[in-house]
């Protein structure tokens, strides 16, 4: 994970309906950025509902709520339109905004070892500083944690 008081990394990725989204398009508002493995899966559409169900309290307190997965854009759209996400997803195929944000790691599941995204949550101000690096949240409470944290 990043710490916080360091300048969160730039990046520029494609959102659900394809569109190229910027960390620097936030500037002047907090954002949360939330990494997760995979769209439609029980844990990360969970997660997805929970952000989704908090969001006028973010919406509230002007913050913007972004997603990232490695999923493809279609993927993200469908997964967005099937649970009427109001918020944005990201794709991140390459993994390199994942990597730059220190969340791509080897895990081992079930004996096996294999690279993937550790579900985390940062909080990054409105001057592009991180203000909180949450590690391995929880799907079902990460958003009405990160709410609390905004309170």
């Amino acid at each position: 994970m990043l710490n916080v008081g360091e300048k969160a990394p730039l990046f520029t990725l494609n959102d659900q309906n394809g569109a190229p989204v910027s960390l620097a398009d936030f500037a002047g508002k907090k954002v949360v950025l939330y990494f997760y493995p995979k769209d439609n899966t029980p844990g990360c559409t969970r997660q997805a509902c929970a952000f989704a169900s908090a969001y006028a309290g973010f919406r509230e307190k002007n913050v913007a709520v972004i997603g990232v997965s490695k999923d493809s854009v279609a993927s993200h759209l469908k997964f967005a339109q099937k649970y009427d996400l109001p918020f944005t997803l990201l794709a991140d195929p390459e993994t390199d905004v994942m990597q730059a944000y220190d969340v791509w790691k080897e895990k081992t599941r079930c004996g096996k070892t294999s690279m993937g995204t550790v579900r985390s949550t940062y909080v990054i101000d409105e001057q592009g500083v991180i203000l909180h690096a949450l590690p391995e949240v929880k799907p079902d409470t990460n958003a009405a944690e990160i709410l609390a944290l905004l309170a």
